[in-house]
């Protein structure tokens, strides 16, 4: 790299860096709503820290954002408002039963951009490197580009950690049915039947049973909580199941008939699926055989005779 263009380089780190410095300065930071309003309710009695929900170990971006709190704020909206997206990234944080917010979410998005646009970044140095070239300009495509795959490939992960929930839900979910069918007819309360269920199974189903439970135990109705469950849910059949405990646990109507042909049906759902899979797995199969297996045999048929037309004709 040359001297002028080393030098350009280092001016511009330099003013981003003096910019963002006085971008986060007091005098012109903007004043958020919270700020104006915290002086005047001050003497409110700070609530109970039993209610409170404890600082997640889970988080390893919170030194990140308690130090670069102004600048990451900024960011923060910056992508919200590129990406998009903000109640499909909820739905799928409650799919998950994360504590995260959307806001958690694009912060981890930010570092996987970072993270993306250094790697980029330096494998277009190196490459060039080993060219014997320098192109500042290539070397800058390649950081955007590495900056968008990563915030693209954080968002696709959140799909695909959604999806293997969602299938480990579908596949507990027969045998939580058919626990809590048998509890039912042996004659013990719904509620009850749940604490046996979550006690003797264990899975994601039972997870989300078991927090409904530990939300009852701490005041709330049971019927509200299994509702926030079911408001959360992104899995049908789960939806269904939570709706027939409210109905039942509120009026009081049979509950194991109910549950039985529920986990019948996602059986059944369960076997097309498995038909279909199996349908595009022998479409798939046929692809090497046609294009690979198939020509080859072919030319190894035929490639003596054309050798021997070959020498006739000359």
């Amino acid at each position: 790299m040359s001297a002028g263009w080393t030098g350009a380089l280092l001016g511009f780190l330099v003013s981003a860096g003096l910019i963002l410095a006085v971008r986060a300065a007091p005098p012109s930071r903007p004043i958020r709503l919270i700020d104006r309003v915290a002086p005047y309710v001050g003497d409110t009695p700070a609530p109970s820290k039993l209610l409170a929900r404890p600082p997640s170990s889970k988080e390893p971006f919170a030194a990140i954002r308690r130090l670069a709190g102004p600048a990451v704020s900024d960011a923060v909206r910056w992508v919200d408002r590129l990406v998009g997206g903000s109640e499909s990234v909820r739905r799928r944080l409650g799919g998950l039963a994360s504590t995260a917010t959307v806001e958690d979410f694009r912060v981890e998005q930010i570092i996987w951009g970072v993270a993306g646009t250094v790697s980029a970044g330096l494998l277009a140095l190196l490459a060039l490197a080993a060219r014997g070239s320098a192109d500042v300009v290539l070397v800058l495509i390649a950081a955007g580009i590495g900056a968008a795959a990563g915030v693209l490939a954080r968002d696709w992960w959140l799909s695909r950690q959604l999806e293997r929930r969602e299938q480990a839900i579908v596949a507990e979910f027969p045998v939580v049915a058919d626990l809590l069918a048998l509890s039912v007819i042996a004659g013990e309360a719904p509620v009850d039947a749940v604490q046996r269920v979550c006690r003797l199974a264990e899975g994601e189903l039972t997870h989300e049973l078991g927090s409904a439970l530990d939300a009852a135990r701490a005041g709330a109705p049971i019927t509200q909580a299994l509702h926030e469950i079911a408001q959360r849910s992104t899995v049908e059949s789960v939806i269904r199941f939570l709706d027939g405990l409210i109905v039942a646990i509120e009026r009081g109507t049979p509950l194991a008939e109910v549950i039985r042909a529920q986990a019948a049906d996602v059986r059944e759902e369960a076997k097309r699926e498995l038909l279909e899979a199996g349908s595009r797995k022998e479409i798939q199969m046929m692809a090497p055989v046609v294009f690979l297996i198939l020509p080859v045999t072919i030319l190894f048929a035929l490639y003596p005779g054309l050798l021997t037309l070959s020498s006739l004709a000359s």
